[in-house]
């Protein structure tokens, strides 16, 4: 075998790219580059029903996105090229009719409606092998009448196909459980499987990595290779990606493709990050946060587990909640401006002041607009928010406290230090602790006890016009409340 270790990811451009589809390519690169070996991208569209226009565009720019670069492929050329399987086409025929000289593969020229009824008998599954023994003459026949047909592989009658898996052992499988599988289709594309045993075999593959889905159909590629007397890959099959209620991942648990998870505000190093964790763990290393050349020096084949790895977002979360705080300002500046762009719809804000509030608290860049809606309205008025013990607030004391605050910021420059200057000297001159100043001045501006940013900073992103309407308004609202309550206890 190659002493060169060679990986390859091999999608279908038949949409966005999935989780499971992105930690395969993850693990595939690690595989390769932890022992300086080559990594190899390459499309596989023979499925041409399932294709989608820019999907394959859409891989590619997903690659480069997370710093996935293949040493080869489509996009980067190579001494194996082409790199996409359409292209390919005449590699696959000369190796099937091979087969069919060697009796290891035949014509079938079986009808579909003849395919259909036998499926529709409950007591027989599969391909009932009604053309493997046709004599010559009715093969000459059939092709001189232009029959169309399918090449299939004569698979073993008996006996059973061993093969090993890096991660799930010595795996057996009777061969009389196999059909004779398809191996030419009738509009001449070759099927995925036999593909993808002659491109990995002529671009020099020695590891293949999938998930462990494809267990079941290794047999069919062992035999395969056996058949063609080539060297067969070491395999690695990773476990798979569950939700936590122990179902496959699919749509129905939330975002699930990278494109979707961006564009929920997840960033890309944080999502190769948690990904990575997925079925695998470091040896000797305790460590959750590793950049993409820190997995590269930890990655061993031996960290993979065979369990099922519980795809759970607020895993996910951590990981980002981590990496935003790792953003530099100006970075986190440009992450958050179109989210923040759309918010304010066009209105002038502050930008520097935003990501002052936002970058220690925010999970994720789409929950800008739930932590800012508050701008744009505040909460309903809830007299119960007024009620604090440990700073001695009640509504009451939060009447007189907005009402001096509102005479107070009437006149001031509004500028961090001069608020705060002025606030800290209103709350010694009415003998309150801070808390008990700042708080009123949180809830009346925003109708929340907890929001991004504390009081100055609300004030200033709301500005002094605003923020004097809303106090005003709140002070009416308390006043009333207030009086409610003399009534009530008289």
């Amino acid at each position: 075998m190659n002493t060169i270790i060679r990986t390859r990811f091999a999608p279908s451009p038949t949409g966005f790219m999935h989780v499971g589809n992105l930690r395969s390519a993850l693990y595939e690169f690690l595989v390769a580059k932890s022992q300086g070996g080559q990594f190899v991208l390459r499309i596989e569209d023979t499925d041409q029903e399932r294709l989608v226009e820019g999907a394959t565009d859409r891989i590619y720019q997903t690659l480069e996105q997370v710093n996935l670069l293949a040493d080869e492929g489509p996009n980067v050329g190579g001494p194996y090229a082409p790199y996409i399987q359409s292209e390919r086409l005449d590699h696959y025929l000369p190796y099937a009719k091979q087969l069919i000289e060697e009796d290891k593969a035949y014509y079938c020229f079986c009808s579909k409606e003849r395919l259909s009824s036998l499926h529709e008998n409950s007591e027989f599954s599969g391909y009932d092998r009604h053309c493997r023994n046709l004599s010559d003459f009715e093969i000459k026949e059939n092709l001189d009448l232009g029959k169309p047909y399918v090449i299939r592989q004569k698979m073993p009658l008996d006996g059973k196909t061993t093969f090993h898996d890096e991660i799930f052992g010595d795996i057996s499988v009777e061969n009389k459980e196999l059909e004779d599988q398809i191996l030419i289709k009738s509009d001449g594309y070759p099927t995925y499987n036999f593909a993808n045993v002659i491109d990995d075999h002529e671009m020099h593959i020695t590891h293949v990595i999938r998930g462990s889905e494809y267990l079941s159909s290794t047999p069919k590629y062992n035999l395969l290779y056996e058949a063609l007397g080539w060297e067969i890959p070491k395999y690695i099959h990773l476990p798979l990606i569950i939700g936590k209620d122990g179902i496959k991942l699919s749509k129905r648990h939330g975002a699930t493709t990278f494109e979707a998870l961006v564009e929920q505000g997840y960033l890309t190093e944080a999502i190769i990050n948690y990904i990575a964790f997925l079925g695998w763990a470091p040896s000797k290393d305790e460590r959750e946060i590793f950049s993409l050349d820190e997995l590269i020096e930890i990655f061993s084949i031996s960290g993979i587990s065979k369990s099922p790895a519980v795809f759970d977002y607020d895993k996910l979360d951590w990981y980002n909640e981590q990496y935003i705080r790792k953003l530099s300002v100006d970075d986190f500046k440009a992450w958050i401006k179109d989210e923040a762009d759309k918010f304010f719809e066009g209105k002038e804000y502050d930008l520097d002041l935003i990501a002052e509030m936002l970058q220690s608290r925010i999970t994720k860049k789409s929950d800008l607009p739930q932590m800012l809606d508050f701008v744009k309205t505040p909460d309903a008025f809830n007299p119960e928010m007024y009620w604090h013990k440990r700073s001695k607030l009640n509504p009451e004391i939060a009447q007189k406290v907005l009402e001096a605050v509102l005479n107070e910021i009437q006149s001031l420059e509004f500028d961090h230090d001069t608020i705060h200057t002025a606030l800290m000297d209103l709350g010694k001159k009415l003998e309150l602790k801070t808390g008990t100043i700042m708080n009123p001045i949180r809830i009346a501006l925003s109708g929340r006890q907890v929001t991004p940013g504390g009081s100055i900073e609300l004030l200033l992103l709301l500005g002094k016009e605003e923020s004097i309407l809303r106090i005003q308004k709140i002070i009416v609202e308390l006043d009333s409340y207030n009086k409610n309550q003399i009534k009530d206890e008289a």
